[in-house]
Order: structure tokens, then C-alpha cells, then sequence
């Protein structure tokens, strides 16, 4: 169990490393503007309107309402283009896109490119961070010829601030996690065979008593199963009735049985009994016990019978003729 549970916990730190690695190399590989996914989208959107609103006004100016605008196209997450069918005044272009950009709360620095659209090349520009109010527009003052015109800007990296940087944070994170999963792999202790804790032999089960085969009465015994009496040094092998009378005497030692119960416990199988049967079969066992002298049945006037048992030690002199006879 203790195996198990340290090979999940080894696990669960590798996949932390995994995740952090993964973001560190996200963070570290974009390039420009650190923004995330959603706020990306919405600095675009705002680049987007701010370039429009300035083609707007840079046509009104040149007295142009009709020109269509077209749509912003968005190079990469830091460069955006707008194409500008015809001419206009390009000593206009920095304060009307700086007003534009600072509208829709855009406050990054950027450099302006104009590029001629059907040769590519570079035919104005400037950078925010150079562009003194006082002083003229770097290029300006130029005559432009009529024709089809590209304004492109491109936003500059946010400058890393003074203070630590989430990058330093995930960093350092990293080299803690990193340092904590090889302290727990140098250790790790090698898993020991398992032994088979079985024994190699299954214990013996303890064989259930034998259920005793003789009923003991006396000195003499009675097999519980076969018609069988023994008793004293004579062996006797008895009939259904004999057997079925002796185990009812022996099973209630020293009661008076009468008559009637006998009868019914020995010959209810039969339709008409003659009362005389009981005492014949009983003349019979008498005769069968006279080698057990602690034996004997007797006679209860007007009642039945009776099994009696005497053990020799009630006859220290041992004659028991007297109970026998």
C-alpha cells in the first residue's frame, strides 16, 4: 500500500513539472505585447476602430465623404495595416492617429509606416517615442503623388517593469518543484520482491467427532445403527421390535414407561396390537440382558415398565443377585 501511494505522489509532481515547463516555454516564446487570449482580442478591436476613426478623418479633411473604408487587415498581434485608395495629407496622419488611439485607450508606443501599394515600398514613417510636438513630422512637408497608399502600425513590446516579473516567479517556482521531485526519486527506495507470506501448507482442519455407533447402558451397548447387543460377554443380534423396544428402555432410563406409550412407540405401525405383545418382547430382552447383572427390568403394577440401572459401586461386596433376580 505504502509502494502505491508513493508511486502516485511521484507521479502527481511529475505532471506539476510537466505544466509548469509548458508554461514557462508559452511565456518566454511569444514575442511582443504579453496579453492574454481575451485581452489580445480586445486591444485589436480597439487598434481596429482607432485606425478607421483616423482614415475617416484624413479623408473629411481632404474633402472626401463617400471614399469607402476599407477593413483593418491585423498582421500579427503587434502590426496592423489599412489601405488608403487615394492620397491624403500626411502631416495630419501623427496627431489624428495619436488622438485616435488615445480615445479608445491605447497608450503602447508604435512606429507608422506608408508604403506605396502597388511596388511595397517605404515611402513615409516615423516613431511615436521620436516625434517631438514642437517640431516639424519626420518626412513631412514632402508632396505625395495621387494613388493607392498602405498606413501600417506597429506597437511596441511593453517595456518589463522594475519589479519581478510573474516570469521570475514561475521560474523560481519551477526550480523548487524540480528540486523537490529528485529529492524524492534519490529517495525512492527499490521495491523488494514480494514473498509469498502463504503457508506452504494449508493448516489441517480439524476432522469433525465421529458420531458414536453403540448406545452405552450398564455394561452392555447397543449399536445405534444395526440391531446389535452386547451384553456381558454375549453378543446377540436382535429383531426389528426387540431393537425398537430396548432403544426406548435405554433412552429413558429409570422412568416408568407405561402401557399405552409403548404401545404406540413400538407398534403404531401396526393396525391391532394385542396387549399381551408388550409382555412377551419384554420377557425377551430379560432374557437377552441376564449376562449384565446392572441390568434389569421391572415390572410396575398396573402401570408398565421401568429400565433399571445400578452401577457396581452401589455393591461393594458386589452381589447383585439380589437386583437381578
Amino acid at each position: 500500500m505504502s509502494i502505491s501511494i508513493f508511486s502516485t505522489y511521484r507521479n502527481t509532481l511529475l505532471i506539476i513539472v510537466i505544466f509548469i515547463i509548458g508554461g514557462l516555454f508559452v511565456q518566454f516564446s511569444g514575442s511582443g505585447i504579453s496579453m492574454p487570449v481575451t485581452e489580445q482580442q480586445a486591444f485589436a478591436q480597439q487598434v481596429n476602430l482607432a485606425m478607421r476613426r483616423t482614415a475617416h478623418q484624413l479623408l473629411t479633411m481632404a474633402g472626401d465623404k463617400t471614399t469607402r473604408i476599407e477593413a483593418v487587415k491585423q498582421l500579427d498581434k503587434e502590426t496592423f495595416q489599412l489601405r488608403m485608395i487615394r492620397n491624403f495629407n500626411y502631416d495630419k496622419l501623427p496627431a489624428i492617429l495619436s488622438e485616435s488611439l488615445k480615445q479608445h485607450n491605447i497608450t503602447s508606443d508604435y512606429d507608422v509606416a506608408v508604403f506605396d501599394c502597388k511596388l511595397g515600398e517605404l515611402q513615409l514613417g516615423y516613431s511615436i517615442r521620436d516625434l517631438d510636438p514642437d517640431a516639424a513630422v519626420p518626412c513631412g512637408g514632402r508632396s505625395q503623388e495621387a494613388g493607392c497608399y498602405v498606413v501600417q502600425v506597429r506597437f511596441r513590446p511593453v517595456d518589463a517593469p522594475d519589479t519581478p516579473s510573474n516570469n521570475g516567479v514561475l521560474v523560481g517556482l519551477a526550480g523548487v518543484v524540480v528540486a523537490l521531485v529528485l529529492v524524492v526519486y534519490a529517495r525512492k527506495k527499490p521495491v523488494e520482491p514480494l514473498t509469498n507470506t502463504l503457508p506452504e501448507t494449508e493448516p489441517k482442519k480439524s476432522a469433525a467427532p465421529e458420531e458414536p455407533q453403540w448406545q452405552l447402558f450398564g455394561e452392555s451397548r447397543l449399536h445405534v445403527q444395526n440391531p446389535i447387543l452386547v451384553a456381558g460377554d454375549n453378543q446377540y443380534e436382535l429383531t426389528y421390535r426387540e431393537a425398537k423396544l430396548l432403544r426406548l428402555f435405554v433412552a429413558h432410563p429409570q422412568q416408568v414407561l407405561d402401557r399405552e406409550l409403548i404401545l404406540k412407540a413400538v407398534w403404531q405401525d401396526e393396525g391391532v396390537v394385542v396387549g399381551r405383545s408388550i409382555d412377551v418382547f419384554v420377557s425377551r430382552l430379560r432374557k437377552l440382558l441376564q449376562g449384565d447383572p446392572t441390568l434389569r427390568i421391572a415390572a410396575v403394577h398396573g402401570i408398565g415398565y421401568r429400565l433399571e440401572i445400578r452401577k457396581p459401586e452401589d455393591y461393594p461386596d458386589g452381589d447383585l443377585s439380589n437386583f437381578t433376580a
